[in-house]
């Protein structure tokens, strides 16, 4: 008997006094909210203007939202269109089932029109979210927590999850857990290489996908829940692994086309410093200017009455 395990919540709802949330819910909004603050962030730390990442969020978030629902529905049909099933529950997102791969890929869209409104270049946003899009993600994967989902094999480890709802409960792989810690390694990553290797153009953002799917190709690699297989493997395996060659081969293509890092991510950013400097040397140089204006008269005045008086003598005389 394995007295060490990780529980499972009774319930998928959290209650916040007569409101109830369901924690599915719940993560994903703590997600987002951390991915926003967190963006923001490294978005002025790269040149931008608070407030940007958050006005381009509006339209990335609620893309992405359906982009990950599409996914999920499409691949997974037959669990809402199959005989006996009701496919208004397609719409019940708070019952969980978002796609990584739908979410990143509408998403994108959603910030490309975002950032077209703006004038930003997206790869330069991108960048900057990338660490905070899987921080997110990690924060989200305990969602399938709280729902009892998307567990591994069985397994007698330590660290097992206890499973006490479905048609077998018992102990089995976290691989939400897994899944969480390996997009916090992928975020601590891809930061130390932003700052070691001043990436730019989108290649952060590229770093992030590649090294998220290594991890994902795994992980998916040992559930147990119903999915459909492609020459043995798994359909999101094979999206893992066609997303990483593709990561991979932007990275090597934008290092030799595009070196380096973008000096200016959101122009008008620029544009204001311009006209704040020329203020200031203005302002300056009227200080300056003061002082002297002020002595020149003082002078004037004195010759001034240097020529009276001495008008008065020579009339004397």
């Amino acid at each position: 008997m394995n007295l060490a395990y990780i529980p499972s919540p009774a319930a998928g709802e959290i209650h916040l006094g007569p409101l109830p949330l369901r924690g599915y819910a719940l993560c994903i909004i703590i997600g987002v909210f951390v991915a926003v603050w967190y963006g923001n962030k490294r978005w002025i730390a790269r040149g931008g203007k608070p407030g940007t990442v958050a006005d381009i969020a509006v339209w990335a978030v609620p893309f992405g939202l359906v982009g990950g629902r599409l996914y999920h529905v499409i691949t997974d049909y037959q669990l809402y269109f199959s005989e006996g099933k009701n496919w208004v529950n397609a719409f019940k997102i708070w019952e969980g089932g978002l796609g990584i791969w739908g979410a990143v890929a509408l998403g994108a869209v959603g910030a490309w029109i975002g950032c077209r409104r703006r004038g930003i270049p997206l790869p330069a946003w991108a960048d900057a979210m990338a660490p905070a899009l899987v921080i997110a993600q990690a924060i989200g994967r305990w969602g399938n927590w709280f729902n009892q989902e998307l567990y591994g094999r069985a397994t007698d480890l330590p660290w097992a999850l206890k499973i006490t709802k479905g048609d077998e409960p018992g102990l089995y792989h976290p691989t939400f857990l897994y899944e969480s810690l390996w997009c916090l390694g992928v975020a601590a990553l891809i930061v130390w290489a932003d700052r070691r290797f001043k990436l730019g153009h989108g290649r952060v953002f590229a770093l992030y996908v590649a090294a998220y799917c290594a991890g994902r190709a795994w992980i998916e690699y040992m559930r147990v829940d119903d999915a459909h297989h492609i020459l043995g493997l798994r359909l999101n395996v094979w999206t893992a692994i066609i997303v990483f060659v593709l990561a991979v081969v932007y990275l090597v293509l934008s290092a030799r086309l595009r070196p380096g890092r973008e000096e200016i991510v959101e122009p008008d950013r620029e544009a204001e410093s311009e006209t704040e400097v020329g203020a200031k040397v203005e302002t300056k140089a009227e200080a300056e200017a003061k002082p002297v204006k002020a002595a020149d008269l003082k002078k004037d005045k004195k010759d001034a009455k240097d020529a009276k008086d001495g008008a008065g003598s020579a009339k004397k005389s």
